[in-house]
């Protein structure tokens, strides 16, 4: 990890079509080889700012800078501007089926390569190489939208993957996936991050928030960034957890009939285990 900054958001907001507000008046910033979780519950912002870093959307208010240079349509206008950072920066969606298009698994993961005017035998080499790295070799001439959640997740993430980006941004990766591929992705981005890159990973799961960040920017259900800290410091805060909605309180009863309550998170697999109650 490097002090360069990658984005700069000065007090952005934006809502879509002028009207529905996704966020308001949000200030952060991300240096290269950071590995960041933005964490929120549901509609709270989340997904907009992804799309925002990758150039989809544009901020209503305020600046969001990438790589020292604003964002806006009019950047995106230049060609070389467009290109380059097409390359650096990936984004995978939370919804795999909104990405996965092409007719088998092969073309899709050789679709962005062949985009950047590679020859064939790079691009053989990098779709080679990423359906390697996500152990989907054997799905290269299936279609897409025949694959099971986790398949399609490999999938997408093989298709950014031969872009080879400097930055990785995930919106909700273990969205439908079971335990083992769960499992395997945090694996990916913790691989990802040890390689150097930047990972940006928005999820409402607490239970992998620990394995794969750096830092964490915390949204609050009015789309406001209300907190930022370490994973130990945002985990261990229960009220702040509690006030945006991304833990519950839960009932526990004991065998002596005594119950009691306390915020709870639920892990990809996880047991209970409690200390007995001495009677005076």
């Amino acid at each position: 990890m490097n002090n360069e900054t990658i984005f700069d958001l000065q007090d952005v907001s934006f809502a879509y079509e002028g009207k529905q507000t996704a966020l308001e008046h949000v200030s952060l910033s991300i240096n290269a080889g950071e590995r960041i979780v933005v964490l929120g519950s549901n509609g709270s912002g989340k997904s907009t700012l992804l799309k925002l870093l990758d150039g989809l959307y544009f901020a209503t208010v305020g600046v969001v800078n990438a790589y020292g240079q604003p964002l806006t349509e009019v950047a995106f206008d230049d060609d070389a501007f467009n290109f380059a950072f097409r390359r650096k920066v990936g984004l995978v969606f939370q919804d795999t089926d909104v990405q996965l298009f092409s007719p088998s698994v092969w073309e899709e993961v050789a679709f962005a390569p062949m985009q950047m005017g590679l020859g064939k035998a790079e691009v053989n080499a990098r779709v080679d190489s990423a359906l390697h790295a996500l152990r989907i070799e054997k799905l290269r001439d299936r279609a897409p939208h025949r694959l099971s959640g986790g398949e399609k997740r490999r999938v997408a993430l093989a298709s950014v993957l031969t872009l080879q980006p400097d930055v990785w941004l995930l919106d909700e990766p273990t969205t439908g996936l079971d335990p083992r591929s769960q499992s395997w992705l945090v694996n990916f981005i913790v691989d990802q991050g040890r390689a150097g890159h930047t990972v940006i990973t928005a999820t409402h799961d607490l239970s992998i928030v620990d394995a794969i960040a750096d830092r964490v920017y915390v949204f609050d259900e009015a789309h406001h960034v209300v907190a930022q800290g370490t994973p130990h410091a945002i985990l261990s805060n229960n009220e702040l957890l509690l006030a945006c909605n991304l833990s519950h309180d839960h009932v526990h009863r004991h065998d002596d009939g005594n119950e009691h309550m306390h915020p709870h998170v639920h892990p990809l697999a996880h047991t209970h285990t409690h200390a007995l109650k001495r009677e005076a």
